[in-house]
């Protein structure tokens, strides 16, 4: 009986680590994105507090890049700029976040 309690206790220990070692890795802090109208930086850790979870956003859950990373040269594939305007801006329109251009849009 001590054996199997040891082997229960190791386990459980072992799935603590699993569990802190993948909430630790939530990726980068802030993601900047260089466009035409100016470099957005998005608060990536904030938002992730805001979400149900990772494919609230990515929607295989870790991908990161551009669509074609995934997607090829599918011509149904959105472009990254149609996919974040779509994403974001709807999410704020509905949580009441900014969304004017030169609200993420910084020169």
């Amino acid at each position: 009986m001590k054996r199997f309690i040891a082997v229960l206790l190791v386990a459980g220990f072992m799935a603590a680590g699993a569990l802190v070692a993948t909430a630790a890795d939530k990726g980068q802090e802030t993601v900047q994105y260089e466009t035409k109208m100016g470099t957005v930086t998005f608060q990536h850790q904030a938002h992730q507090g805001r979400v149900a979870d990772c494919t609230t956003c990515h929607h295989k859950g870790v991908e990161t890049g551009k669509c074609n990373t995934c997607h090829g040269v599918d011509a149904a594939a959105p472009t990254q700029k149609d996919a974040f305007h779509k994403l974001c801006k709807d999410c704020h329109k509905d949580k009441g976040g900014p969304t004017g251009c030169k609200d993420c849009h910084k020169k």
